[in-house]
């Protein structure tokens, strides 16, 4: 009997056991499946929809506009600014001058005075004891003639030294710059070769004739307008002259008579401001050194070109000829 319950019992446990077993595994089962399906739920929930789309694109569309819009406002702006062109240093040139002589006794080649003729012929034997005493007791004073404009009693009236009249000093050998720079313009009418002198702020002037004075015309593309000098030697602005004839000429006559200035036998001239002569200057050494040619005083001639570029103009070296060096 013992054995039977033993038995039976065993078998009762034996059942119990698997039962167990097998409501674990039906639980582990239902426990995935609760999160298989919690991860759907999830991923549904993170899963971009058709509105999320449309709405994404349009926040994109709206920010490309907002930035495209930004740097098209930008660029107006700073077109509004104007910027002044950057400063150069002068470049100041001395070149000798070219006249007449000035007056001064140093560097005459005439018969001498009076008072020198007396001074060069031999002394007699009475004079010459005297000179070597007066030698011995004292110490003669020395003469030396110096670079002046004063009179002086014992020289005669010669033209001077070979000095002409202009700066200070010997000056630079060099050729001067209303010499050796040519100016070229080209345009299509009248408009365009006014634009081009207003933009280089050139003013056009009007000289001899049976008229005093320098008569001035700016503001050529809209409506010239004349000014007048009295006292043309007061204008000391770099001005040029057309050689030969072209129809540029014929342009400025007709600004000038716009302007109501007369033209009866005078002479048309440009003159150039400062500043655009001194870019001249810096234009044309950059471009000497470029070519090897380190100084102004080694230049013949320059050709410069009025030439457009963006919106305005600007001037380039289109030849250059220079001078041969002295033995």
């Amino acid at each position: 009997m013992a054995s039977v319950n033993d038995s039976l019992g065993n078998s009762d446990n034996a059942d119990s056991v698997e039962v167990v077993g097998n409501v674990d595994a039906h639980d582990s089962q239902t426990r995935r499946e609760q999160i298989q399906a919690e991860r759907e739920q999830e991923r549904e929930r993170l899963r971009v929809s058709h509105f999320d789309v449309v709405t994404s694109f349009f926040m994109a569309l709206m920010l490309f506009i907002g930035i495209f819009v930004t740097m098209l406002f930008i660029i107006w702006l700073t077109s509004r600014f104007s910027f002044g062109p950057v400063a150069i240093e002068p470049i100041i040139e001395n070149p000798a001058g070219r006249g007449e002589n000035p007056e001064g006794f140093e560097r005459d080649f005439e018969p001498p005075g009076a008072e020198e003729v007396e001074e060069l012929m031999e002394p007699t034997l009475q004079d010459t004891i005297e000179a070597v005493t007066d030698a011995v007791s004292s110490v003669a004073a020395s003469l030396t003639t110096n670079d002046t404009a004063a009179t002086a009693t014992t020289s005669g009236t010669g033209a001077g030294d070979s000095r002409p009249p202009g700066p200070e000093g010997e000056g630079e050998d060099i050729v001067p710059r209303f010499e050796r720079w040519q100016l070229d313009f080209s345009a299509r009418d009248k408009t365009a070769y006014a634009k081009q002198l207003d933009y280089y702020k050139i003013e056009l002037g009007a000289v001899g004739g049976k008229i005093q004075g320098l008569d001035i015309v700016n503001n050529l593309v809209s409506s010239p307008k004349a000014r007048r000098i009295a006292d043309a030697s007061t204008e000391k602005r770099l001005y040029f002259m057309f050689k030969t004839a072209s129809p540029l000429l014929q342009y400025d006559r007709q600004m000038l008579a716009q302007a109501g200035v007369q033209l009866d036998g005078r002479s048309t001239l440009k003159l150039i401001p400062k500043d655009l002569e001194n870019l001249l200057a810096k234009i044309e050494l950059d471009f000497a050194k470029s070519k090897g040619h380190q100084s102004v005083t080694e230049l013949a001639k320059t050709v410069f070109e009025s030439t457009a570029e963006g919106d305005g103009y600007a001037f380039k070296v289109i030849s250059q000829r220079y001078r041969k060096p002295r033995r």
